[in-house]
C-alpha cells in the first residue's frame, strides 16, 4: 500500500518502520523535520516536508500525533490530498468526540477514518506486538488491516466511530488503578523490610499478577523512572476519561484521585517520567519508633 504516517516520535517511528520493512511505500512527517530525515535514513522510507505532502495519494494515511488539536490540523491538512477511497487511520489517543467529528469530515470527502488508538507502549511498538482498539466502519478496517498487522498482535473492531477511544479509555482506567496499587504494595514491601525480587516471585505467579507487575515491579523498587509513558501523556488521557465520564454519568473516584497523584508527580518534577513513577511520591523515610 502506498501510506503517509504522520508523527514520527517513540511511537510512530517503529511503528511506521515496521510498515517500510513489510514491502508498503511509506513517506513519513513529523513536525520536527529532523526525526523525518533521521527516520527515513534508517529505515529506507521517505521524508516529506508537510504533512499535505506525506498524505498526497495515499490509500492509508496513518497518524500518531499529540492531541485533538492535532488531529484535527492533520487530517485537515491531508485528508483532500489522498486518494480517492482512501483510510484515515488515527492512533492518537483522543476524546470521542474528536473520533466522530473527524468520521463525518472523511466521510463527506469520500474516503474513511477510524480511530485506532493502541497499548502496549514504546516495547510493543519496537516489538511490533501492539493492541490496537478500532472504532469505525469495518469494512474500511478490513482493507487497513494488512498494514496494521506489521507492528500489532491484536486488532479488535469495537463499533461505530469513537468506540475506539472509549476502548482506549476504559484500559487507561485500568492501569491507573493497578499501578497505584503497585505503588501502595512496592512501599509495603520496603516498610515491611521484605526482599522486592523475593515477593515478586511469591505473587507473580498468582492473582495479582499483571503486565505492569511482570514489566515495572523492579524499577519501581530501585527508583527508577527515567523511561516509558511520560506521565504528562497519562494525565491528558486520564483527562479525557474524566471528561467522558462526565458525559456519561460514570463514577470514577480512583481514577480522578490517581490523576491527582500524578499531579503531585508533576510537581516534584517527574513530568516525563513513566506512569510508574506513582511510587515516588511514596519514597519518603520511614517514621520513626
Amino acid at each position: 500500500m502506498r501510506i503517509g504516517f504522520i508523527g514520527l516520535g517513540v511511537m510512530g517511528a517503529p511503528m511506521a518502520g515496521h510498515l517500510v520493512r513489510a514491502g508498503h511505500d511509506v513517506t513519513g512527517f513529523n513536525r520536527s523535520p529532523e526525526k523525518a530525515v533521521r527516520w527515513a535514513a534508517d529505515v529506507g522510507g521517505r521524508a516529506a516536508a508537510s504533512a499535505a505532502e506525506a498524505a498526497d495519494g495515499a490509500d492509508l494515511l496513518i497518524l500518531c500525533v499529540g492531541n485533538d488539536d492535532d488531529v484535527r490540523a492533520t487530517v485537515a491538512a491531508g485528508l483532500e490530498v489522498t486518494a480517492t477511497g482512501a483510510v484515515v487511520v488515527d492512533h492518537t489517543t483522543t476524546s470521542a468526540v474528536v473520533a466522530r467529528e473527524m468520521a463525518d469530515l472523511a466521510a463527506g470527502a469520500g474516503r474513511a477514518f477510524l480511530d485506532a488508538p493502541v497499548s502496549g507502549g514504546q516495547a510493543g511498538a519496537e516489538g511490533g506486538k501492539l493492541s490496537v482498539m478500532v472504532g469505525g466502519d469495518a469494512e474500511a478496517l478490513e482493507r487497513a488491516r494488512p498494514a496494521l498487522q506489521a507492528y500489532s498482535k491484536s486488532i479488535r473492531h469495537m463499533g461505530s466511530a469513537g468506540s475506539g477511544q472509549l476502548t482506549k479509555m476504559v484500559n487507561q482506567i485500568c492501569i491507573a488503578g493497578v499501578v497505584q496499587g503497585l505503588a501502595e504494595a512496592v512501599q509495603f514491601t520496603e516498610r515491611a523490610g521484605l526482599d522486592p525480587e523475593a515477593v515478586l516471585g511469591a505473587i507473580s505467579q498468582g492473582a495479582a499478577q499483571s503486565w505492569q507487575m511482570d514489566n515495572r515491579w523492579a524499577t519501581m523498587s530501585r527508583g527508577e523512572f527515567e523511561f516509558g509513558f511520560a506521565v504528562d501523556w497519562m494525565r491528558k488521557d486520564l483527562g479525557l476519561v474524566l471528561d467522558e465520564a462526565r458525559r456519561n454519568g460514570s463514577t470514577l473516584a480512583l481514577t480522578a484521585l490517581v490523576d491527582q497523584f500524578y499531579a503531585e508527580v508533576q510537581a516534584m518534577g517527574g513530568s516525563r517520567w513513566d506512569t510508574s513513577s506513582l511510587a515516588a511520591r511514596l519514597k519518603t523515610p520511614p517514621p520513626r519508633g
